[in-house]
């Protein structure tokens, strides 16, 4: 099972390990990427992603080019646009996979990945009210 999906719906990582759960699986390695409180000494208090209209495809193609490693059984991405408070998720992944190691290789993988490839844009809004862009072209 490979999914791989950018939702403007709340992320579950937990529903995400469930469902890439196999009981041929010795493994199962999630990375929860959450909305933190500060970026570079100020602090924030949410960010506002943005996608571009093929981000879907692209993050389908980097989950189906990981997917294809041996020993991995199954594997779930999603990343969250839109309005996020402090703590919320905006990146899930949960790969399962015969060994642990190549669950955690597969998951750095995708993180990385996504962080370098996905065209999503973020704008963080910080605690004096004022907005910043990041990660644009």
């Amino acid at each position: 099972m490979v999914r791989a999906e950018v939702t403007s719906a709340a992320l579950d990582t937990a529903g995400l390990a469930s469902a890439v759960a196999d009981p041929a699986a010795g493994a199962i390695a999630t990375f929860d990427g959450r909305v933190r409180n500060h970026d570079d000494g100020r602090g924030v208090t949410g960010i506002s992603y943005s996608a571009h209209p093929g981000a879907n495809e692209v993050i389908g193609q980097i989950v189906a080019r990981i997917a294809a490693r041996d020993g991995l059984r199954a594997l779930a991405v999603a990343h969250r646009v839109g309005e996020l408070e402090v703590g919320e998720t905006a990146l899930a992944v949960a790969v399962s996979a015969d060994h642990r190691a190549a669950a955690f290789s597969a998951v750095s993988d995708i993180v990385e990945e996504v962080k370098a490839r996905l065209p999503v844009w973020k704008q963080q809004v910080f605690a004096d009210g004022s907005r910043a862009w990041s990660n644009t072209p």
